[in-house]
C-alpha cells in the first residue's frame, strides 16, 4: 500500500507490584523502561513514519477516554499516536517512573484497543499493533476476554507480551505456572495470556512472548534506516547495432550518516538565534571588502596561483549523451583481479520487466559468459551530470533469478604500488622448519570461522560500529546534556572482538607459536662510518690539504648525481639548487644570486608561516656561500632592502622569524670587502626592536630590491 505506515501502542505498568525484586536482581520495572527505551531510540534513529504510542497502568491518577463510572481507572494515555521523538525520549527518561496503585492490565489493553482505533481512522495503516509490558500481578477479570479476543480479531490487531519470566510451551500438561516461583495471579494471569495469543494464532501464538532480558538484548541495536531500492532504467549496448533495455538496483553501497549538524546558540540551543555571514575582504591594512562577484577561484600551482571561473569550469566539465552502459568488450573472469575492485557499491543489472524481448537477451548474454567464465567490460554513467566509469559486469545465476554485477575497476591513475619490488620470501636463512609451519597451520584451523557448517561470522547481522556509537551518544546527550557520554555498550565490545568460541580454541596454538618463535631484542646498529673514516682519510691527510677537499666536497651526496645536472634556481628546493650552482661555477655569482632572490620574492607574496620558513631557508644559504665566495655587497645590500619594505609589505611575521633565527649582515670579521663592523651587524636586528617601540611612521620603500636585482 503507498503511504502505508504502522501504528503502535507501548502500554507499560508501572504499578508498585513491578518496582518489588528478589536481591541482587533488577526490579522489572527497570527492565520494562530499558525495553520501551530502546524501541523508541530505534524508531526515532530509523527515520521510520510508523506512528507511536504510550498508555501507562498503575498510575496514580487517570487520563483516558474511557474514564466513565469509575470503570478504567489508574490507566493514564502519555502519548498520543504520532511519530516518536526525541521529545518522549525525554519523556521517558524523566517523567515514567513507579507509581503507587495497581490496575487491570485487560483494561489497559482495552484502552489502547480503543486509542488506535479511534486516532487511525482516516489514515492508511498496514499494521496495528499493541505490546504489553507487565508482570502479571494484578488481579485480572476474565469477564470479558472473549469479547476482547474478538474485537482484536476484527480490528486486525496483533498483540505482543513482555514478561519478567520466561513462558514454555507446556500444551496438554496441567502444571501450568508450578515450579517456576510464581504468584496465584501471575498464574492466572498467564493462562489468559496464553489464551490470548493461542486464540489470535494457534500455532504461533507463543512466540509472541518474550521475556524483558532477551528483548533488552535484542533492541540493543539500532535500527538501520530502511531505504527503497531506486530503479536505474538504461540501456545496454554491444556496439552500435545491439541494445537491451535493463534496470539497475543498488545492492551493496556504502551506508553513510546523515550529515544534520548544524550551528545554533549554545545556551538557547536554537539555529534561529545564530547568523552566519561570510564577508570577503583584501588582505591590506583597510580590510577592504570585496563583493561576491568579484571573486573567482584559484588553483594554486607550485607557488603560483593559476585563476579559474564558472565559465571555465563548465567548459572543462566531460561531456556525453547522459546514462550509458556500454560493453567494451569481454575478457576472462580470472583477469579482473579482486583486490582491483573500485567505488562504494555493487549494482545489480536486471532486464526491463515488462520486455520479454530483453529478458531472453539477457538471459542468453549471462548464461554465455558464464559457460566462458568471462566477463563484461562496459563504460558506466550514471546520469548526465556523472563522470564516466569503466568496470566489470560478471554473470549472477541464482534458482530465483539472473543479472549481471557491476562493479567499477581503476584508471591508470587509481592505480598504486607498482613501482614497489619486495624481496622473495624463499629466503635460506628464514625458512620455516616442519615443526613451526604446521604450528601456524594449527593456529590458522583453530581460528577458523566456519564450524559445522555455520559461520560464526554473519555480515548480514554485524552493525556498524561507528553508527551504534553514535546514536547511543546522541541518544543520552538528548537525555542527560549535562552528564558525560557513557562508555561503549558491552555487547557493542563483544560484537568488535573474535567469537568466544574462538578465543577458547586458539589459545592452545597460541602458546605453541610463542615457543616456536621466539621474540628477542635487536640492539640498535652501530652509526655506519663514511668512507673517509674507513681509510683513514681524516687522520692521514695534512690539516690544510683536508680542509680544503672538504670544501670541494661539501654539498656532495646521491641525491645530487639522481636529480641530475641543475640549471637554475627552482621553487621546489630554491636552496638546494642555489648551492648546486654555485658549486657547478657554471653561472656568475651575481647572476645565481639574482635566481635566488627572485625566487625568495616569490615565496614572501604568499603570506604563510610554510613560506615564510622556505624564505629563511633561502636567505640562510645566501649568506653561507656568500661567506665562502667572500662576496659580502650582494648579501648585505639585499637583506638592508629587504629590512626597509618589511612594514609596507606587512611582512613583520616574516622578520620575526628571521631575527628568532639571527640573521644578520657579514662583518668585516667573516668577509675582508664587507663595509659592515661586527657591531653594526649585531646591531642591525636589535634597531628593529627600537624602531617598534619609537612606532614611527612606516617609509615606503619598496623600490630597493627591484634596483639590487637590475644592479646584479
Amino acid at each position: 500500500m503507498a503511504g502505508a505506515k504502522s501504528a503502535l501502542v507501548l502500554c507499560m505498568d508501572v504499578g508498585f507490584s513491578m518496582s518489588n525484586s528478589a536481591p541482587g536482581e533488577e526490579p522489572p520495572f527497570a527492565q520494562a523502561k530499558k525495553v520501551i527505551q530502546k524501541f523508541v531510540q530505534r524508531q526515532v534513529f530509523a527515520e521510520t513514519k510508523d506512528e507511536l504510542a504510550l498508555v501507562l497502568f498503575g498510575t496514580d491518577s487517570t487520563k483516558n477516554p474511557l474514564d466513565r463510572d469509575e470503570q478504567y481507572q489508574n490507566i493514564t494515555v502519555h502519548r498520543h499516536l504520532m511519530v516518536p521523538d526525541f521529545e518522549l525520549l525525554e519523556e521517558i527518561e524523566h517523567q515514567v517512573h513507579p507509581e503507587n496503585q495497581q490496575a487491570d492490565w485487560l483494561d489497559a489493553l482495552v484502552v489502547c484497543m480503543d486509542l488506535l482505533q479511534t486516532e487511525t481512522q482516516g489514515k492508511k495503516c498496514d499494521r496495528l499493533n499493541i505490546v504489553l509490558l507487565t508482570d502479571l500481578s494484578t488481579e485480572a477479570s476474565s469477564d470479558n476476554l472473549d469479547i476482547i479476543i474478538e474485537n482484536l480479531k476484527q480490528a486486525g490487531i496483533t498483540l505482543q507480551f513482555f514478561l519478567p519470566f520466561p513462558v514454555e510451551d507446556d500444551r496438554g500438561s496441567g502444571d501450568l505456572g508450578r515450579d517456576k516461583g510464581l504468584s496465584k495471579e501471575q498464574q492466572r494471569g498467564l493462562e489468559m495470556v496464553k489464551h490470548i495469543v493461542l486464540s489470535l494464532d494457534e500455532e504461533e501464538g507463543l512466540d509472541e512472548i518474550y521475556t524483558f532480558r532477551n528483548a533488552v538484548e535484542q533492541l540493543c541495536m539500532f535500527k538501520r534506516i530502511e531505504r527503497r531500492p531506486m530503479a536505474w532504467p538504461c540501456q545496454l549496448t554491444i556496439g552500435s547495432s545491439l541494445s537491451i533495455r535493463i534496470v539497475g538496483y543498488k545492492a551493496v553501497t556504502e551506508e553513510k550518516l546523515k550529515k544534520m549538524w548544524i550551528t545554533v546558540d549554545a545556551q538557547t540551543n536554537k539555529k534561529d538565534d545564530v547568523k552566519r555571514e561570510t564577508v570577503y575582504c583584501l588582505d591590506d591594512d583597510n580590510e577592504t571588502e570585496v563583493q561576491r562577484e568579484d571573486i573567482i577561484q584559484g588553483f594554486r600551482y607550485g607557488s603560483d596561483i593559476v585563476p579559474f571561473s564558472k565559465v571555465d569550469q563548465d567548459q572543462m566539465k566531460y561531456k556525453h549523451d547522459g546514462k550509458c552502459f556500454a560493453v567494451l568488450g569481454f575478457t576472462k573472469k580470472n583477469l579482473v583481479l579482486r583486490h582491483q575492485f573500485m567505488g562504494t557499491q555493487v549494482v545489480k543489472i536486471f532486464p526491463a520487466r515488462d520486455d520479454e524481448h530483453a529478458g531472453v537477451a539477457m538471459s542468453a548474454l549471462i548464461r554465455g559468459l558464464d559457460e566462458l567464465n568471462m566477463v563484461a567490460i562496459v563504460r558506466y554513467t550514471y546520469d548526465r551530470r556523472s563522470n564516466p566509469q569503466v568496470g566489470a559486469a560478471f554473470p549472477c545465476i541464482k534458482p530465483e533469478y539472473e543479472c549481471l554485477l557491476y562493479v567499477q575497476l581503476p584508471f591508470m591513475e587509481d592505480l598504486y604500488g607498482r613501482q614497489h619490488t619486495f624481496p622473495s620470501l624463499e629466503n635460506k636463512k628464514i625458512t620455516p622448519s616442519e615443526t613451526q609451519l604446521s604450528a601456524m597451520d594449527s593456529l590458522i584451523d583453530s581460528m577458523m570461522l566456519v564450524a559445522e557448517e555455520e559461520d560464526l561470522l554473519k555480515p548480514h547481522h554485524l552493525p556498524n560500529p561507528a553508527f551504534q556509537r553514535h546514536f547511543q551518544c546522541l541518544h543520552h546527550r538528548a537525555v542527560h546534556p549535562e552528564s558525560p557520554l557513557p562508555p561503549m555498550e558491552p555487547w557493542l565490545e563483544a560484537a568488535l572482538d573474535r567469537p568466544q568460541v574462538i578465543k577458547e580454541r586458539c589459545q592452545a596454538p597460541m602458546e605453541e607459536i610463542k615457543k616456536l618463535f621466539p621474540l628477542t631484542e635487536v640492539e640498535k646498529k652501530k652509526k655506519l662510518k663514511t668512507s673517509a673514516q674507513i681509510f683513514g682519510k681524516d687522520s692521514e691527510e695534512p690539516d690544510a690539504k683536508k680542509a680544503k677537499e672538504d670544501e670541494a666536497d661539501d654539498e656532495y651526496n646521491l641525491a645530487d648525481i639522481a636529480e641530475g645536472s641543475v640549471t637554475s634556481v627552482g621553487s621546489v628546493d630554491p636552496a638546494r639548487d642555489f648551492r648546486a650552482l654555485i658549486k657547478q661555477k657554471t653561472l656568475p655569482f651575481g647572476e645565481v644570486c639574482q635566481q635566488l632572490t627572485h625566487r625568495i620574492e616569490q615565496l614572501l607574496s604568499n603570506k604563510n608561516t610554510h613560506y615564510y620558513m622556505k624564505s629563511i631557508t633561502c636567505i640562510q644559504a645566501f649568506r653561507e656561500q656568500s661567506v665562502k665566495q667572500g662576496n659580502a655587497e650582494l648579501f648585505n645590500s639585499y637583506l638592508q632592502s629587504l629590512k626597509r619594505s618589511i612594514p609596507s609589505r606587512a611582512l613583520e611575521v616574516f622578520w620575526d622569524l628571521l631575527v628568532q633565527d639571527a640573521v644578520t649582515l657579514i662583518s668585516k670579521d667573516e668577509v675582508e670587502g664587507s663595509t659592515v663592523s661586527k657591531n653594526e651587524a649585531i646591531q642591525f636586528l636589535l634597531a628593529e626592536e627600537k624602531k617598534e617601540q619609537a612606532a614611527p611612521e612606516p617609509v615606503e620603500d619598496t623600490g630597493d630590491v627591484d634596483d639590487l636585482l637590475d644592479m646584479m
